[in-house]
């Protein structure tokens, strides 16, 4: 019966659901025993179910499982990025478990629910056979996507590296199957498989016919599936007869650059720092106004794709530019290159427009205004780039983009240099010295022009940094920040600096990622490509211990913003947490390339080898060198945590010397210099000296818990030192309501890093079982607490010797 001749009452007999499949199997399952092929299965399982991929798709109800023997089918319904992100969690856990060897195939195609004899509810079609063909083609830990999967990928530049063309293999019946080895560091197989090299090696005789997946219009779908569920019912195997090649965009690796260029989206642009022809120097800051202003016009254009400030700095005028090198890198089509010139009442503004595919110029313009005009020459600019571009403009995007930050130049430049100073405080040492200088720069701006929305925003974004990070932790500092946004919220009540700003006043001030989400959410509407709202949302999801969306919102910042160093730091110290250590490296070493030269990048990079591999050698090799170079750097570098790792009298005397008097803020709290010297002090057995010591950071830090009697880091910090000078009811007493107050489940990163505060007071005061407990607690969820600081760090040595301490050192032993 012809689907056409269907009455319009009834349905097919077979519906059908197109469907992102990843099967598994154990790679050598027949040759175990019974009870063998029991156990191995059922701690596969488990393994899966843990997943966080599995348990986000599961809970979205759009999931289904089937078990196929010796392995399992998982089939996805959403996006077919899901059944990737599984495969590769999956690959990650497995490598704390050798004796599991599997192989994982993934295919995104059409299947129908059927009800077994046991009347339960399984899968068939077209679907699950060219998902088993991929599987069937790999060894012991590939991941092989089919072509139209890969297809798919190729479209988001975060799985382009990822993705390493194998070209075809020959499956059942003569068939060739289009596949792709889906690997990244030590994650999948990198090897070709064994089936494709003896392919290589031998001649085909008879002609093989290539399974296609061609892209289908939406419009045509629902027909399509209706012309599949009959030809199902005739033979699955039909479907592999599409006559036209798959034509995969995955890039080879010779056409590297070629291929980046090529996935670029034509909508995109990067606006290069413009040259300062002006006598006077100092208009440096006013040329980078004239930059800035037009960027931000055109970011507001949801059908552009333009690159962050942060990033496009980076190619300062000075030295000769490799266009086509500088678009690759920033992944965009387009550069917008010009200079300024400002004399007296008049400025002139040249601007060159450049396809960087081609090297050719698109336009150029020049304009000689008068300086109160400037604005409105970047206005002008901003919007025929738009028009250029063709790019699809609303309404609301064009006022955006012709309206004026402020009238008054004066202000403006208070507004910019205070801009340049907020962008370098990712740093705890020198936050403390700039988020003043650029909290007073911003009062003169909005004192100057109080109708100045953003400088109230970023003016709000600096107190609460400054409350957050621990610098002015008080009631009043955050009040500032509510001020201030509220003044801007004043001046435009759908402003999305404004809501963005509030979004990080929730966050920073109390951890209330809810309605940080919320003002995100109101922010995107108009700033869409602002890499701020993905790095925020990134910094929430981590907040909230949903890792994988950290990762993957970070990565979207970074596409917007690819050069944004703190960005880099960022994602790795996420991968961190989650003993990621291939990708922390590959992402330091990223951002090396940025700023090569930077002390506390190299000495991070230096310190994955102690925490992946309790290899010290690598920190103190680093540190002696960055002392070398420059002295000035040690506070930044020479981290009592680790330095106490070397265990000699030498370096716990240099770790003092280098560590500031005034103390460091971790955690929000700033922990004094007194501490650490009570630490290094009973870590050497004098107990007279770590007393003093103790007690003279006890005074300190019981007066900030008394100001603040809800600040969780305080009281964990305040447990430590009473555990250090041997109350040990004070110490659980504090160490605990430290924990009460800010548990994991409200803030997976500081929450994690109390609970270790915690494991190290039971520690302290002889607490072993509960010390014991609270570290295997921890070590259940992403932390900071890793093999190499167990292995080697004396906090710990009280649990030494202990069968159940060691075995969870054993068990994050690097496999």
């Amino acid at each position: 019966m012809n689907a056409q001749d269907t009455p319009a009452d009834s349905k097919p007999d077979l519906q059908l659901e197109i469907a992102h499949l990843l099967l598994i199997d154990v790679v050598g399952y027949s040759k175990l025993l019974v009870n063998e092929e029991i156990e191995l299965l059922q701690e596969l399982n488990q393994i899966v179910r843990d997943t966080e991929c599995f348990r986000a798709a599961e809970a979205s109800g759009k999931f289904n499982r089937v078990s196929t023997g010796d392995g399992m089918a998982l089939l996805f319904f959403r996006s077919p990025e899901e059944p990737v992100r599984c495969a590769f969690e999956i690959s990650k856990t497995l490598q704390d478990h050798p004796r599991i060897q599997v192989r994982m195939g993934v295919h995104s195609g059409p299947v129908n629910r059927v009800t077994d004899v046991n009347d339960k509810t399984n899968f068939a079609g077209s679907g699950i056979n060219v998902a088993q063909r991929v599987l069937d083609c790999g060894d012991a830990g590939h991941i092989l996507l089919s072509g139209h999967v890969a297809e798919d990928l190729a479209e988001y530049r975060h799985w382009q590296p990822y993705l390493h063309d194998l070209g075809e293999c020959e499956v059942k019946h003569g068939l060739r199957l289009h596949l792709c080895n889906l690997y990244k560091d030590n994650l999948g197989n990198s090897q070709v498989p064994e089936r494709l090299k003896r392919g290589k090696r031998s001649k085909q005789v008879s002609p093989v016919r290539p399974i296609t997946s061609p892209r289908w219009p939406k419009s045509v779908l629902v027909v399509t599936l209706l012309v599949s569920a009959v030809a199902l019912v005739i033979s699955s195997s039909i479907l592999f007869h599409r006559a036209s090649p798959l034509r995969t965009r995955v890039p080879a690796p010779e056409a590297a650059t070629t291929s980046a260029l090529a996935a670029i989206p034509e909508k995109s642009i990067a606006v290069l720092p413009f040259e300062n022809l002006s006598d006077e120097k100092e208009n440096a800051y006013f040329t980078d106004g004239v930059q800035d202003e037009i960027l931000t016009g055109l970011s507001r254009v949801a059908d552009l794709k333009v690159i962050s400030r942060t990033s496009v700095m980076q190619y300062k005028t000075g030295t000769k530019r490799n266009l086509r090198e500088i678009a690759t890198d920033l992944g965009v089509a387009h550069v917008l290159e010009g200079s300024v010139q400002r004399a007296g009442g008049r400025v002139r503004v040249n601007a060159q427009l450049i396809d960087a595919r081609t090297d050719s110029h698109l336009w150029a313009e020049r304009y000689d205004r008068d300086v109160v005009d400037v604005f409105a020459i970047e206005g002008e600019l901003a919007g025929k780039i738009v028009a250029q571009l063709q790019a699809k403009i609303s309404p609301t995007e064009k006022a955006a983009i012709e309206k004026a930050p402020t009238t008054d130049l004066v202000a403006y430049d208070r507004y910019l240099r205070a801009q340049e100073l907020f962008a370098d405080t990712s740093d705890p040492i020198h936050a403390r010295e700039k988020l003043p200088q650029a909290a007073h720069l911003l009062e003169e701006a909005v004192t100057r022009d109080p109708h100045f929305l953003q400088a109230w925003c970023l003016l709000s974004r600096v107190h609460g940094v400054a409350y957050f990070r621990g610098h002015d932790h008080t009631p009043a500092r955050l009040d500032l920040a509510y001020a201030t946004v509220q003044a801007a919220l004043r001046l435009q009540e759908d402003a999305g600096e404004a809501h963005l700003a509030l979004a990080n006043y929730y966050y920073h001030g109390f951890r209330d990622y809810g309605r940080a989400r919320s003002e995100l959410a109101i922010a995107q509407r108009t700033l869409p490509n602002n890499a701020d709202v993905f790095r925020l949302t990134g910094f929430i999801d981590r907040r909230e211990g949903h890792w994988e969306e950290a990762t993957r919102n970070l990565e979207r910042a970074l596409e917007l913003d690819p050069r944004n160093f703190f960005i880099l730091q960022q994602l790795a110290l996420t991968y961190q947490s989650q003993r990621r250590y291939a990708d922390e490296a590959r992402t330091y070493d990223r951002a090396l390339t940025i700023v090569p030269a930077d002390p506390a990048t190299r000495i991070l990079r230096a310190l994955i080898a102690l925490d992946w591999r309790a290899d010290i050698k690598p920190f103190q090799a680093t540190l002696a060198t960055l002392l070398a170079e420059n002295r000035s750097v040690a506070p930044d570098v020479d981290l009592p945590r680790y330095a106490l790792c070397e265990r000699t009298a030498a370096a716990a005397t240099r770790t003092l010397t280098n560590y500031p008097r005034e103390g460091v803020v971790n955690n929000g709290v700033n922990y004094p210099y007194a501490y650490w010297q009570g630490a290094v002090a009973r870590c050497q057995g004098d107990s007279a000296k770590a007393r003093t010591a103790f007690t003279a950071a006890r005074r300190e830090v019981e007066k900030t818990v008394e100001e603040q009697p809800d600040f969780a880091a305080g009281f964990s910090l305040l447990g430590m030192i009473d555990a250090g000078l041997e109350r040990k009811e004070e110490a659980l007493r504090e160490g605990r309501r430290g924990c009460e107050l800010l548990p994991i489940s409200k803030d997976a990163i500081d929450g994690a890093d109390l609970a270790i505060n915690l494991a190290q007071i039971y520690a302290w005061t002889g607490e072993k079982d509960r010390a014991i407990e609270q570290i295997a607690a921890v070590e259940r969820v992403p932390n900071t607490l890793s093999y190499g600081l167990l292995k080697l760090h004396p906090y710990w040595d009280p649990l030494r010797g202990d069968p159940r301490f060691e075995k969870i050192v054993a068990s994050l032993a690097p496999k």
